[in-house]
């Protein structure tokens, strides 16, 4: 006989507990001191269990049915109703202490196990700066869109909306190894799609005039005479001589290079340091090995890992120190360092050397695995040619203040 919430009321204690049945394993266990316990009897892989659905009249009569009708279709589904209830209190509580500030400081760890030390440097500043403090304090089952919207509207108020979609991506890796760790169920980022500002049109780097490259390599040679630092100078220098990323050339380690006195000279930049995210080899033209030998010694060159270190947070020279001295010698605004490459392509083109050379110069590259690994093979002593004329020639440009682009004589 089922039960009626005026038949539990009018329940008396006894000196032992006993049971009322409602049906489908539901009972009350009424104990001596008069409280009136919810329990679910069932069986379980041949083994008899028992539920605690809580105590009458906290949980009513029609609530306690509800708990066992979805404890049945647990059952159904294979799964242990105890077991779940066990898992989703601990869950509970765990997430209760789980802010988006301590998950993602437990991320940031786990994934810099992948990452150059200066880049694990680069996102825990990302996160400090312009995430944690909106979101570190709050429990990350409970942010929801519209509060991760409302961080990132700040930075694009800024005037970096850039900055703001590699936000949503962090933030992204952040929720995901949170559903992984089971502290929250849901990504709230994917409601993020279209609302931040649109990229607008890429902005092209602007390229140095072949005609002031004499005025530039002259006003280069002269920079520490007008009182720029001397790493500065040779920073610009290797990165025209090798045609690098501004990023490349400033997180450069000594450990990268090789061969330096032999015949075969290399820089090897590691995949994690190149936007293609594959590994780049430079033949380095006699010009690049004299210009390391001059950074080996300057002050302080033998106390750090890289070529060109700095007192800030990363250890190394900041992503605009070479574009400023651009500007500080004369072409602020003309002209940007990743536009030395430009220059580069344009006048080696010119002279005839093969395009794929080129291409594997500037890190372009092939998105074909097996023509990307021959073409290095096939070509490295083609492009160490290359660079060495590349270095001659803007030697020759230097002294005789004049660009002239001829078209070599032998064409490989």
């Amino acid at each position: 006989m089922k039960l009626t919430d005026t038949a539990i009321r009018g329940l008396k204690a006894r000196e032992k507990p006993f049971k009322l049945s409602d049906g489908g394993g539901l009972h009350l266990l009424v104990q001596p001191n008069g409280a009136r316990l919810w329990r679910l009897a069932y069986r379980f892989h041949g083994r008899q269990k028992q539920l605690a659905l809580g105590a009458y009249p906290t949980v009513s009569l029609a609530k306690a049915r509800e708990g066992r009708d979805a404890a049945k279709r647990l059952l159904a589904d294979g799964h242990d109703p105890s077991l779940t209830k066990r898992r989703e209190k601990l869950a509970a509580r765990h997430a209760g202490a789980a802010t988006f500030g301590k998950i993602a400081r437990d991320w940031l760890e786990t994934k810099r196990v992948t990452l150059l030390p200066v880049y694990g440097v680069q996102l825990e500043r990302r996160l400090e700066a312009d995430l944690l403090p909106a979101l570190g304090h709050r429990p990350i089952a409970d942010i929801d869109a519209p509060e991760l919207l409302s961080a990132l509207r700040k930075v694009e108020a800024r005037g970096v909306p850039e900055q703001a979609r590699r936000l949503r991506q962090m933030m992204g890796q952040v929720f995901r190894y949170a559903i992984a760790s089971g502290l929250t169920r849901h990504d709230p980022t994917s409601g993020l799609r279209g609302a931040l500002q649109p990229q607008g049109l890429p902005k092209h780097h602007r390229m140095l005039p072949l005609a002031e490259l004499p005025q530039f390599l002259l006003a280069l040679d002269a920079y520490d005479r007008e009182g720029g630092d001397p790493r500065t100078r040779l920073a610009l220098r290797l990165t025209l001589l090798c045609l690098t990323r501004t990023g490349e050339t400033r997180l450069a380690a000594w450990s990268e290079f090789e061969h330096l006195d032999g015949a075969v000279p290399l820089w090897r930049i590691p995949a994690p340091r190149m936007k293609a995210k594959r590994e780049h080899l430079i033949p380095l033209s006699r010009q690049a090995v004299a210009l390391l030998k001059e950074l080996r010694e300057l002050p302080g060159a033998e106390s750090s890992p890289f070529l060109f270190p700095a007192p800030s947070k990363q250890g190394v020279m900041s992503n605009n120190t070479m574009l400023y001295a651009v500007y500080r010698m004369g072409w602020h605004k003309r002209m940007t360092v990743h536009g030395l490459r430009s220059l580069a392509s344009t006048v080696l083109n010119e002279q005839g050397w093969p395009s794929d050379w080129i291409e594997l110069a500037l890190a372009h590259g092939d998105n074909n695995e097996v023509r990307r690994a021959y073409n290095h093979a096939k070509h490295l002593q083609g492009r160490r040619d290359m660079l060495q004329h590349w270095g001659d020639w803007l030697d020759q440009v230097q002294v005789s203040g004049k660009a002239v682009v001829a078209v070599r004589e032998a064409a490989e």
